[in-house]
């Protein structure tokens, strides 16, 4: 096992993954930047190093300062977390090149797998299903309509070296795609310097249902399970639990030996997730990987009982994987709030400012709160605006519900606006409750209604 694990992130994904090591032995080294020196991850590790001012572009995003600070602290390993550089694949290339761990896939699988045209090339090619598509990358706007009336309409526009939501354009008509195929390109340029799109056709309505998991380095691949992330707002997640509520136990044993597939199909490595959009008919479709771990991953460690985090290190320090799939049993319900600094009342701009006073729920025995706040901490205004998640267990959906809903109500974060109260009246929907939801409920059918009753 590691002796010195370097975390490069911040905020609660930093938190968790400081109290991984720690309850394994490993010491820890926090960077951080001039806005986050009071960070509560840089008072939990055992060292701090501020690489760079507050924009994460000279910070966060640095790849020489970060590998800097593990050089110089003698770090074994670098845990990127999600965000920043954990899907960077030359950054996982640099560690290779200084000897020094990367804690996730290998950077051919994130390569193969970052970009989504060549990620469905690999996926057809291991039986996995795809949704139906262009067959390349579209880079401008002429071929770009050509495929769009071979699809059909509507359909989806994404980035080919996209993620978290940048990039993806919903184009109803042939009117509006010469709008939407420019501005989905230039986000993708700006955010992933790479101008490359392709085309999907929507499937909708749907789930949106993710798999966790876990790969050793010695060919030994598992999955944790699904979590349904359906509730989302401008392609981000809001809500997720575990496992998908309405999905048959036919398809949920198809769609885990489809993961497993597509992870062996590019010898994969640590934690993972791989993403399906299903249908009404329950068809599952295969949408991308994510080659980290997720923000929501605490929900598939509450019904599964398995620390991913530990995982991660220990499949990283060269450890077999010793849990195989017949261990893997779920049991009962969990679902994740994200706790956000954010208006939902002004289009959920973005909230920073002082906790002035704060209180998270607590007591009972299946809620667990991951955080980087406290008391007194100023929240910066440079960086996502995730503060918290709520995370809530129980032996059956209904007592989830009922926990998230209590804990929802205790939480106290005085001096920032966040969006506690629209996940409050969100969790207690009548379609949340029944579970009648997709990816189009919560910003066709629950907004317009919320923002009239406000």
């Amino acid at each position: 096992m590691f002796n010195k694990v370097l975390i490069a992130n911040r905020g609660e994904i930093a938190v968790r993954i400081i109290r991984g090591c720690r309850e394994l032995g490993i010491k820890t080294v926090a960077v951080f930047s001039e806005a986050d020196r009071h960070a509560m991850h840089v008072e939990m590790a055992d060292e701090a190093i501020c690489i760079g001012p507050s924009r994460a572009a000279d910070s966060y995003l640095n790849m020489h300062a970060v590998l800097s600070a593990a050089i110089v602290t003698g770090a074994e390993a670098i845990h990127p977390g999600f965000g920043f550089l954990a899907e960077n694949s030359v950054f996982a290339e640099m560690c290779d090149d200084c000897q020094i761990k990367f804690i996730g896939p290998k950077p051919k699988t994130i390569d193969d797998m970052g970009n989504k045209i060549n990620a469905r090339k690999l996926m057809i090619e291991a039986g996995v299903p795809v949704i139906p598509g262009s067959e390349g990358e579209v880079s401008i706007l002429k071929d770009a309509q050509k495929i769009a009336a071979e699809i059909g309409y509507p359909l989806m526009l994404k980035a080919a070296a996209g993620g978290g939501g940048k990039g993806i354009r919903k184009v109803l008509n042939a009117d509006e795609l010469p709008r939407h195929f420019q501005s989905a390109q230039q986000e993708a340029l700006a955010a992933f310097g790479n101008g490359q799109m392709y085309i999907e056709r929507i499937i909708y309505p749907a789930k949106h249902i993710e798999v966790q998991i876990l790969g050793d380095q010695f060919g030994h691949t598992i999955h944790l399970g699904e979590r349904d992330c359906s509730l989302q707002r401008n392609n981000q997640k809001v809500l997720e639990e575990a496992p998908a509520f309405r999905l048959s136990e036919v398809i949920r044993n198809k769609i885990g030996d489809a993961a497993i597939r597509a992870a062996k199909a590019v010898g994969y490595e640590n934690a993972g997730t791989i993403e399906f959009l299903v249908d009404e008919e329950q068809n599952f479709y295969f949408m991308e990987m994510n080659t980290r771990i997720q923000v929501e991953h605490p929900i598939t460690e509450m019904v599964t009982g398995i620390d991913i985090v530990k995982w991660q290190l220990k499949i990283a320090a060269g450890e077999h994987l010793t849990l195989r799939q017949d261990d893997i049993n779920l049991t009962g319900y969990a679902i994740e709030c994200r706790i956000n600094a954010e208006n939902p009342e002004f289009n959920f701009a973005p909230s920073p400012g002082t906790i002035v006073n704060l209180l998270l729920p607590g007591g009972g025995l299946g809620l667990r709160v991951d955080s980087g706040m406290y008391s007194g901490y100023t929240i910066p205004p440079f960086y996502d605006s995730m503060i918290a998640k709520v995370i809530v267990h129980a032996e059956t959906r209904v007592e989830a519900l009922s926990k998230m809903q209590r804990a929802l109500s205790e939480l106290v974060t005085e001096g920032v606006v966040t969006n506690q109260e629209f996940q409050l009246d969100l969790i207690t929907h009548p379609n949340i409750i029944s579970g009648e939801y997709d990816t189009s409920f919560l910003q066709e059918t629950f907004l317009p209604t919320w923002k009239n009753d406000r």
